[in-house]
């Protein structure tokens, strides 16, 4: 049963990690845990896991729906899966050698540097104050020298981001937005101090300083937005089971899946992952692929039937022949689909970087031409080069940097309110292109479980015996049975047993009586009495139609792989007409492809590992929160609550995003026109270039703000 996330865990604190014990020594064993969503699930989750004896210390991180828990040496990760479903919490085992690391190494640097250069400046500008209320001789000069002994190492370090970006790019002889950042702060550092060593008036330490803070600044808006970004083919490696149990010659043992080999016998248990692809041996029984095909219920497997990697056995042990391992499996190939699309949708260029394609070349262009002509006018190098300077200066592409990461900012931090976490630093620029929205079906138009309907038409016997039979499945449909009639007095039954792929079994009062499958959905068969269907009935998410219906208008399309008569009666339900169904992921890659090969901008709505290609290849996609890791990494935009609500609300927040960039660069551009002239002519010191350029980084932060 899939619990959605609650509309306090929207809100809750990205930082709500609730911290375990002290980390202990032991091995680590980490779990995914699909279904938490509040800080109730913690508790519940912490204390099954710390009932167990082999566990030494566990740690759940609910922005991550994961648990950290050590173990005992050699301890099987069934226990734990065991013990929480026991406690009704879902959890799959995760691989922690193929986990990305957590930690956020580069926006840390930033923000350290972004302090350093800030606090620099800070007292910088405060000598300069005192230079500008008249210090003359020996005092100036003295302030001069204190300004450059703050100065010069603050810039050295806070400016190594755009150094080292600039020296990359000149390397292979190509220019990028870095090089005349690099150039301005570089040649105002190396005036500013050739000033203070020839007893000049004017030093320009704090321009240096100023075009270091702001263009921090907006470097690191601009990660922030990249921060949640990871690899979506990673997290499908991550899900791979980490261990299996081999059976040699009648022993049983654990080992690492890495050690298995084509022909090699395995054993899984009832809620395993089946860490291979593989032909059943043994042990007739269901098993779920909804996370790879999309298919709503659990299918029934026999011996000689095939088994793929990632499906979880639902209801009796498995045993099965490994005939594809490693990479040959059908998840590793999965995770391949996914890496080929990632890296084609990564190819879009932002706005920022188009426009930073033409701006450079001309910024370097317009500065050399500076000082050749007043050196040739003048002949005087240190005014040439001082003109060139400034022209660098008041050119320098700082509010160019900020119109995208500043809007972007704005934007999520508005939308992440409403229950929408962006992801993607471009994920706004694309949404605000969207024509197309192509949404899978069960888990993600649907709350990825049904309903019962027509129960009220059930004698109180007939209720009883359903009720008593749906105890005696594991299978969904059963549970959601049992659900309905939870307030029933079960009937006494005995003989009860399960045949796999038909139903239950028993005897009331003599008669047979059977639950299970029948012509055209669910039964109810009572020896003796007419069949009585019992129709499930999938629920459509909350805000579903009302969503769908604000997206007239955009061309909407249902794609999913569960059958084409259960997608349609689900579509008819939202108020789609395209509909597909039976569609493999592959079959939903090639579909998107040819959407976006017709021009068409798609927008992808899925939950699913079937999803995840198509995720990942869509111009720009979303997945709830209570998808599986793997899809939530291959989308640009998280629903972090169980409503659609929000969903129209983002492409027009996107809209008037897009409108507030565009705005933004004709801030710049506006400015450029009236300062750049300024500064040819020689009549802004860097001084006056960088206050100027400050200037319009505010306006354009300004402009950016009314996004919210």
């Amino acid at each position: 049963m899939t619990i959605a996330a609650c509309p306090a865990c929207a809100v809750a604190p990205a930082a709500l990690d609730i911290a375990g014990p002290e980390h202990a020594a032991g091995d680590e064993v980490f779990l995914s845990l699909p279904n938490i969503h509040c800080a109730a699930c913690i508790g519940g989750v912490e204390r099954a896991l710390r009932a167990v004896p082999q566990v030494r210390a566990a740690r759940v991180n609910l922005r991550l729906r994961r648990a950290t828990v050590v173990v005992e040496p050699n301890t099987d990760q069934a226990v734990l899966i065991d013990a929480l479903a026991q406690a009704g919490h879902e959890a799959h085992e995760l691989d922690g050698a193929a986990l990305t690391g957590r930690v956020d190494p580069v926006g840390r640097d930033l923000l350290v540097r972004l302090a350093v250069a800030g606090f620099a400046m800070m007292n910088v500008m405060v000598l300069s104050v005192a230079v500008w209320s008249g210090a003359t001789d020996a005092t100036r000069d003295l302030f001069h020298w204190i300004s450059a002994a703050i100065a010069l190492p603050a810039v050295f370090y806070a400016a190594q981001p755009f150094f080292q970006n600039a020296w990359r790019a000149l390397r292979v002889r190509r220019l990028n937005m870095d090089v005349p950042i690099s150039l301005a702060i570089i040649l105002a550092s190396v005036m500013s101090l050739f000033e203070a060593s020839v007893g000049g008036q004017h030093a320009y330490f704090d321009a240096a300083l100023s075009l270091s803070f702001f263009l921090l600044t907006g470097r690191y808006l601009d990660h922030r937005t990249r921060s949640a970004a990871r690899s979506a083919a990673q997290e499908l490696a991550a899900l791979e089971v980490p261990r299996a149990t081999r059976i040699v010659e009648g022993v049983r043992s654990s080992v690492a899946v890495a050690d298995l080999r084509a022909g090699d016998h395995i054993i899984v248990a009832p809620g395993g992952r089946i860490p291979v692809d593989g032909t059943l041996l043994q042990g007739d029984g269901l098993v779920d692929r909804s996370m790879l095909t999309g298919e709503s219920l659990p299918v029934a497997v026999t011996s000689g039937d095939g088994i793929a990697a990632g499906e979880v056995v639902v209801d009796h042990p498995l045993v099965i022949q490994a005939t594809a391992v490693g990479a040959d499996t059908t998840l590793r190939r999965m995770a391949a689909l996914v890496e080929v699309a990632e890296t084609s949708r990564n190819r879009y260029t932002a706005l920022a970087d188009r426009a930073a394609a033409v701006y450079a070349p001309l910024v370097h262009g317009l500065a050399l031409a500076a000082f050749i002509g007043w050196y040739i006018a003048t002949g005087d190098a240190r005014h040439a080069l001082n003109v060139a300077v400034a022209t660098l200066i008041i050119t320098c592409p700082c509010a160019l940097g900020l119109a995208v990461p500043a809007v972007t900012t704005a934007a999520s931090g508005r939308l992440f309110r409403m229950g929408l976490l962006i992801k993607s630093p471009t994920a706004l620029e694309r949404l605000a292109q969207v024509d197309t929205v192509v949404f899978d079906k069960t888990g993600t138009l649907t709350q990825g479980r049904a309903r019962l309907s027509g129960i009220q038409a059930l004698t109180s016997d007939q209720a009883g015996i359903a009720r008593a039979l749906a105890h005696g499945s594991n299978h969904p449909v059963a549970r959601a049975i049992a659900d309905a009639l939870h307030d029933v007095e079960p009937a006494l039954l005995t003989n009860v047993h399960e045949v796999t792929g038909e139903g239950v079994f028993g005897l009331w009062h003599g008669r047979t009586v059977f639950l299970g499958r029948g012509a055209d959905a669910t039964e109810l068969r009572i020896d003796g009495q007419p069949s009585i269907p019992l129709p499930m009935q999938e629920i459509l998410r909350t805000g579903a139609a009302d969503a769908i219906h604000a997206l007239d208008g955009l061309q909407l399309h249902v794609m999913s792989g569960d059958t084409v008569a259960a997608t349609r009666r689900l579509a008819q339900q939202a108020g789609i007409s395209m509909v597909e169904g039976d569609l493999r992921p592959a079959d939903k890659l090639s579909r998107i492809n040819t959407l976006s090969d017709q021009g068409r901008h798609v927008l992808m709505v899925g939950d699913g590992l079937n999803d995840t290609a198509a995720l990942a290849a869509a111009h720009v996609s979303l997945s709830p929160a209570s998808a599986l890791d793997a899809s939530r990494a291959a989308s640009d935009i998280v629903l972090l609550g169980n409503s659609f609500a929000p969903l129209p609300h983002a492409l027009r927040i996107s809209r008037k995003a897009r409108a507030r960039i565009r705005e933004n660069f004709a801030i710049a551009v506006l400015y450029n026109c009236v300062a750049i002239p300024v500064a040819l002519a020689g009549f802004a010191t860097p001084l006056a270039a960088a206050l100027a350029m400050s200037t319009s980084s505010i306006t354009v932060i300004l402009n950016s703000m009314r996004v919210r």
